[in-house]
């Protein structure tokens, strides 16, 4: 087993396979396993790698599935958190728009950050390899850049609240 992150489990040991054989991974699972600690900036890592795959020319929907789950709180009270069903090509875009400091997550030190994330990325690359998969720097180069995009989409953001008042 690799010694990935505190629980000692490593990106196989969260694999799931389905009714039909396919595999994937839930997002809760890998959060700690990349170091993160928070749902909310894990999601912008998600929030990216979804980016960076529509921009690929891939269907974001067949690597990231919405899922809800339900989770007990102290009190014994049941409530439904968002989590997703990930693909392993979701996982290697995850891995690879991870912040490789993680400072604010609690990782140690840089160098232990970016091993973490080195130990992921390797993981994946052999999975994509192994299934025959396109490795991503022989996939499409996007033509605009994700902040090309997010500053396009400011302005069209303001234009729009502009023609709403």
């Amino acid at each position: 087993m690799n010694d990935i992150d505190k629980t000692n489990k490593s990106f196989e040991d969260i694999k799931h396979i389905d009714k039909n054989g396919v595999e994937f991974w839930y997002a809760r699972e890998l959060m700690p396993i990349l170091q993160y600690s928070n749902w909310q900036n894990f999601e912008k890592i998600i929030d990216k790698a979804k980016i960076s795959c529509e921009n690929s020319g891939i269907s974001v929907f067949e690597h990231f599935i919405d899922v809800n789950k339900l989770s007990k709180r102290a009190n014994n009270a049941e409530v439904e958190i968002k989590d997703y069903k990930l693909t392993r090509y979701a996982c290697y875009l995850i891995a690879q728009n991870a912040n490789p400091r993680l400072k604010r997550d609690k990782v140690d030190t840089e160098k232990k950050a970016c091993v973490t994330h080195n130990k992921i990325g390797k993981i994946v690359r052999k999975a994509i390899k192994e299934a025959g998969g396109t490795m991503p720097e022989e996939l499409p180069t996007p033509k605009k850049s994700l902040k090309q995009l997010e500053k396009e989409n400011k302005k069209i953001d303001t234009r729009v609240n502009k023609i709403k008042l």
